[in-house]
């Protein structure tokens, strides 16, 4: 099957309506800013848009390293630099800082230049989002991140606080002119929030939900997409192998995880491989443990532009899952019912 392209897709699909949701989003695989970098380790990299900085397109979720040990992490880290891997993820909230305590000393053999390095902030306050700064580099052992982010942004209340006086937005402006940071982007989940900040600064990048069940059942991407390229932000996506919200009785795995992470092979390959077709997406960070980061970085290796097979088989696999994320245009209220989508990323 040839790869997706828009007209046989929609042919496919079905109609007008569907076109008008659809047609931004799917990629161009003939687009420039789509070129696969090949790298010796097999996990190839893309241009993360205004950095310039070539990412892999399956990046390492430090929140795996805070249920292993010293001995793990550092095995981990060096097999997935090893395997092309250079685009790691962390932040202070991770295991209450223990992620970053492990990341920090298995990241250290490794040539600093050559690991692209992102963290986050949840304080919302600049004096707050400054202590986080500084206390992540100094658990990273690192003067610089070549990324940092505010940290799940979702309500209506946070988009003011950190934008406005005193806001956190401040300190990584600042951090920035200081050179402790080189790009500057956020994480959001809702969709609200993550288009609100997207017009209030030109980030460098924007962390986001782009997965299959949330596309397929409530189009949660769409909007954000194409905001993003609009504003010429680049997409990390998260949650990309997401098998959705854990139904009534069921029975949790993974330590009682918070959701559902997909664990067959070829269903991880599908999944990866519509999330990286997707306009704006440059890198996916699997859900954080470390057996689902070596499968998909299986899935990275052999990447390829996702058919109208991949399409058709993923929109049949997602009716059979709940959405982890919201149907309804709304912000969350920390306080509220889905105060749970506050704890993780």
């Amino acid at each position: 099957m040839s790869p997706l392209n828009r007209r046989s897709f929609l042919r496919a699909t079905g109609g007008a309506a569907l076109a008008a949701a659809m047609a931004p989003v799917f990629a161009d695989p003939a687009d420039p800013t789509r070129r696969l970098v090949a790298h010796p380790g097999g996990l190839p990299r893309r241009v993360l848009g205004k950095t310039g900085r070539a990412i892999s397109i399956v990046g390492f979720p430090g929140l795996a390293l805070s249920r292993v040990t010293q001995d793990e992490a550092n095995a981990a880290v060096r097999a997935s630099f090893d395997h092309g891997m250079n685009y790691f993820d962390t932040a202070p909230s991770y295991g209450k800082g223990t992620a970053e305590i492990a990341l920090g000393p298995a990241l250290a053999p490794l040539p600093r230049a050559e690991v692209f390095l992102s963290c986050k902030t949840r304080r919302r306050d600049a004096a707050g989002a400054r202590e986080e700064l500084e206390e992540s580099l100094r658990r990273l052992k690192t003067d610089y991140f070549d990324l940092y982010q505010l940290h799940v942004m979702s309500t209506a209340a946070e988009v003011k606080q950190v934008f406005g006086p005193g806001g956190a937005m401040e300190t990584l402006v600042r951090a920035r002119q200081e050179g402790k940071v080189r790009w500057l982007g956020f994480s959001a989940h809702t969709k609200e929030a993550a288009l609100d900040c997207l017009r209030n600064f030109p980030f460098e990048t924007v962390m986001y939900p782009v997965n299959f069940i949330e596309h397929f059942t409530h189009q949660f991407d769409p909007a954000v997409l194409t905001l993003a390229r609009q504003s010429g932000a680049a997409v990390i996506a998260i949650k990309p192998i997401s098998a959705g919200s854990w139904k009534p009785g069921e029975t949790k795995t993974r330590g009682n995880y918070w959701y559902k992470a997909l664990e067959a092979q070829e269903e991880i390959n599908q999944a990866m491989r519509f999330t990286l077709s997707l306009d704006t997406v440059v890198s996916a960070i699997p859900t954080s443990f470390l057996d689902l980061n070596e499968r998909a970085i299986i899935a990275g290796k052999t990447f390829s532009p996702a058919t109208e097979a991949d399409l058709g088989a993923l929109r049949e696999l997602a009716g059979k899952y709940s959405p982890l994320f919201p149907r309804k245009p709304m912000y969350l209220s920390s306080t509220g019912p889905h105060s749970r989508y506050y704890a993780h990323t």
